[in-house]
């Protein structure tokens, strides 16, 4: 500032500013006011800190949502691997003391030491594994025939039910649909008997019409001596006289 001020007093004085400093002197009070930084209205601070909430926001929701996830992928196998404890408990299949059931076997392989390795790798790792706990292979061999064997009669048993509950639920519908027949067959008839009905009261009205008419030629025939008007156009010309036309004066 004091640098600028000095170049002012000397314009002033008749002497160009060029003439007692270089441009780079011009030039630096500009550079520096350039590098400076645009001052933060209030409006742009609210605009930051909304944008920050908003995201930290967002990040807890998908952390949120990645437990939320591991959470049920984790009961529905503990529901699927609790079913299948069941069927191998109803078939008696009991862990051998050394604890090296083909399970076992499935847990080592899924494990961060073991599952990127390559097919020979793992059977080596686990033949190892098997050789320090002194456990044969044919153990394991033998614990994975039962449980399959296990999973078998079990599907067996379920196709039975199965194909039993779909016999006994074919049934049922055969005697809903029977059901529903005998009920169409109800209704129609009933729906018939109401048309027959109506029928019958239409031929009634239609015979009461004929004798009506015979009865008004009567009646007609005997007043005919008394007026050349039919009765019935007689009364209604009683009961609806002309509207009487007004006098002009």
């Amino acid at each position: 500032m004091f640098t600028r001020l000095l170049r002012i007093i000397r314009s002033f004085l008749g002497l160009p500013v060029s003439v007692v400093e270089g441009p780079e002197l011009v030039l630096l009070p500009d550079i520096s006011e350039t590098n400076e930084p645009a001052p933060r209205t209030e409006e742009s601070v609210d605009t930051v800190d909304m944008v920050k909430a908003n995201l930290t926001q967002l990040e807890r929701e998908e952390a949120k949502y990645k437990n939320d996830i591991a959470e049920l992928t984790a009961k529905v196998r503990a529901t699927i691997q609790s079913s299948f404890d069941e069927i191998y408990a109803a078939a008696q299949i009991s862990p051998p003391t050394h604890g090296f059931t083909i399970l076992k076997i499935l847990d080592l392989l899924q494990s961060e030491y073991i599952c990127n390795l390559s097919r020979d790798l793992k059977r080596s790792s686990l033949m190892l594994a098997l050789e320090a706990a002194g456990v044969k292979p044919e153990d394991v061999v033998q614990d994975a025939a039962l449980r399959e064997n296990a999973l078998e009669a079990y599907e067996s048993e379920q196709q039975k039910a199965l194909t039993e509950l779909e016999a006994k639920k074919a049934q049922e519908n055969k005697e809903i649909q029977a059901e529903i027949e005998r009920r169409i067959h109800e209704m129609e008839s009933r729906i018939q008997a109401n048309n027959d009905e109506v029928a019958k009261e239409v031929q009634r009205f239609c015979r009461w019409q004929v004798k009506k008419q015979q009865e008004q030629r009567k009646i007609d025939d005997a007043v005919s001596y008394f007026t050349s008007e039919k009765p019935v156009s007689s009364a209604r010309a009683a009961f609806n006289p002309a509207p009487a036309t007004s006098k002009r004066s």
